[in-house]
């Protein structure tokens, strides 16, 4: 398993220049944190790899292979390596949890049904959510359902798995079970995790790396440390969260 790298990618929508040369290396197999304010560019930038947004500029590279202006079906393999969960859990309401993570399964796999719920099960149980196969999202809250998008996301095996925001609008105790999950996916499956977050509790809780977008250019990219001991003042007033400092809201 190789590395991901963006080289210089801008990005304006209209006259909203979103991203202004961004370089960014994700080394494998590491839970890699990707912060900043709302609006500084963050699912931007990720979405680029995986085919949802084309850059104005730069370069986007999977593995050293160039994937920056690949047509849409060839997409497809990249899509099944880096597997990305929203913000929101997109589960259908309809279908039971189990049937929720068995579709993409049955879609993208072409097994029957029962194979397709057998290995369904096995992602539930990844997640710790496998007792529960046969009852509905409605019958959980959003941390418990974003673990059910966590065990979708799974289902093909992914190496990468992008986090759009995953502990936003949950509790802090689903929220926490959710960082121990994203953990657990890089550390004993050798997933590499790239977490979009602004929750200062997950990325100094489990981060092996940040970096930091500030209107659209890289702020510091480093460990935990390097941003408790950076000197910016705007590094140190995002992660104090502090309302007085030189970053523009």
């Amino acid at each position: 398993m190789g590395r991901i790298e963006f080289k210089g990618i801008y990005k304006s929508f209209g006259s909203n220049h979103v991203l202004r040369g961004v370089d960014l290396v994700v080394d494998p197999g590491m839970v890699f944190f990707i912060i900043g304010q709302s609006g500084a560019g963050k699912s931007v930038l990720v979405k680029h790899l995986v085919g949802l947004i084309r850059p104005d500029q730069g370069q986007i590279f999977l593995d050293d292979v160039e994937v920056t202006h690949l047509k849409e079906k060839e997409f497809y393999p990249v899509r099944k390596r880096c597997a990305m969960v929203f913000q929101n859990s997109t589960l259908f309401d309809s279908m039971t949890l189990q049937e929720n993570v068995a579709l993409p399964i049955r879609k993208h796999m072409g097994v029957d049904v029962a194979e397709a719920n057998h290995r369904a099960l096995e992602k539930l149980r990844l997640v710790g959510m496998q007792r529960y196969a046969e009852r509905y999202p409605a019958d959980f809250g959003d941390g418990m359902r974003k673990k059910v998008a966590i065990a979708r996301a799974l289902t093909l095996d992914p190496e990468y798995v992008i986090f759009d925001e995953p502990t936003t609008g949950i509790d802090p105790i689903s929220a926490a079970m959710v960082d121990k999950l994203i953990r657990h996916l890089s550390d004993n499956l050798g997933v590499t995790s790239i977490v979009i977050s602004h929750d200062l509790r997950s990325i100094f809780g489990i981060a092996d790396r940040i970096a930091m977008l500030y209107k659209g250019q890289l702020v510091l990219d480093g460990t935990r440390d390097d941003f408790k001991n950076s000197p910016d003042p705007i590094v140190q007033q995002f992660i104090k969260g502090e309302p007085d400092g030189p970053m523009e809201v």
